[in-house]
């Protein structure tokens, strides 16, 4: 069983992993990616929920890919569909107030917002 500071330990690792990859992997993905962070902390998301989240985290912060992050263009498309069918997932536990906080996260992360 993992201990609460473990668990601590390493959603604060996941955290700085996705702060570096916030550059070069573009506002879009970062915002589906914050969704499932925020909402992997909610006591309210059922475990199988979080295994589901914590898989396609782990995808996104792992150095091994189907498509290396290197190339240009197409190196995170292989991220932003596993994000992407992760949060299809467990869609209905991403609550507005997640929603608000992961906003707030792209403020600081990237500046101003960006209107659909």
């Amino acid at each position: 069983m993992v201990s609460s500071q473990q668990s601590d330990q390493s959603t604060t690792g996941l955290f700085a992993k996705m702060a570096k990859l916030a550059g070069k992997a573009g506002r879009p993905l970062i915002e589906k990616a914050l969704y499932l962070f925020y909402a992997v902390q909610h006591p309210k998301t059922p475990a199988w929920a979080r295994r589901v989240i914590y898989g396609a985290l782990a995808y996104l912060v792992l150095p091994t890919d189907a498509i290396p992050d290197v190339l240009p263009a197409v190196g995170f498309t292989d991220d932003f569909t596993v994000i992407a069918a992760a949060l299809a997932t467990v869609s209905y536990y991403i609550t507005p107030e997640i929603k608000e906080q992961a906003r707030a996260k792209l403020l600081k992360w990237f500046g101003q917002e960006i209107q659909p």
